[in-house]
């Protein structure tokens, strides 16, 4: 975490969270949800809405910032530390997105690298891998080389239902959902 977001922690300790502004795709993009995206529904599942993803972030030192102050909360809430404020982030598929380098290496979709510990397969053909960072989706750009670590043995990927993968792996999909309504800076 940055030294600027912990001291504005120990200045401001008491800001609200927020929720719902912030959401990861599968993809490893990060999208804006304003009041508009997110009165159009949820940023994933069934009932999303193109119109509910919000604008995809683009600014390369936002997201620089946003990768070194990712983290998660003691329930499985994954979020971004903005100076004193916690903004929680809505997952399309899990907290990580893995990228394969050319020579086999995994890296995180925040540029940390990652090391293998088991792969599933779920009811969508989505490629998931738990590794020491935790559980996270391979990028779709990469599947040819996963089919590579596959068709060579190093993994073995087990069938698995994409809505268990949250509990077994500690993880919230949509933070806002399980906020309480009345908590200052949800939505």
């Amino acid at each position: 975490m940055d030294d600027i977001v912990k001291a504005a922690m120990a200045k401001w300790p008491n800001v609200p969270d927020c929720y719902g502004w912030l959401g990861l795709d599968a993809r490893g993009r990060w999208w804006m949800r304003d009041d508009r995206a997110q009165r159009a529904g949820p940023f994933a599942g069934p009932l999303a809405q193109p119109q509910s993803r919000g604008a995809e972030l683009k600014h390369a030192k936002l997201i620089d910032f946003i990768h070194r102050n990712y983290a998660a909360d003691a329930q499985g809430r994954w979020f971004f530390q903005n100076g004193p404020q916690r903004v929680f982030v809505e997952l399309e598929v899990a907290p990580w997105v893995w990228r394969i380098e050319p020579d086999g290496q995994l890296v995180a979709h925040t540029g940390q690298p990652a090391q293998y510990e088991t792969s599933w397969v779920d009811e969508a053909g989505r490629l998931y891998l738990a590794c020491d960072l935790g559980l996270g989706v391979v990028h779709t750009l990469d599947m040819d080389r996963a089919a590579d670590a596959v068709a060579a043995g190093r993994w073995l990927p087990q069938d698995c239902l994409a809505q268990e993968l949250p509990a077994r792996y500690g993880f919230v999909l949509s933070p806002q959902a399980t906020a309480e309504p009345s908590s200052p800076g949800s939505h």
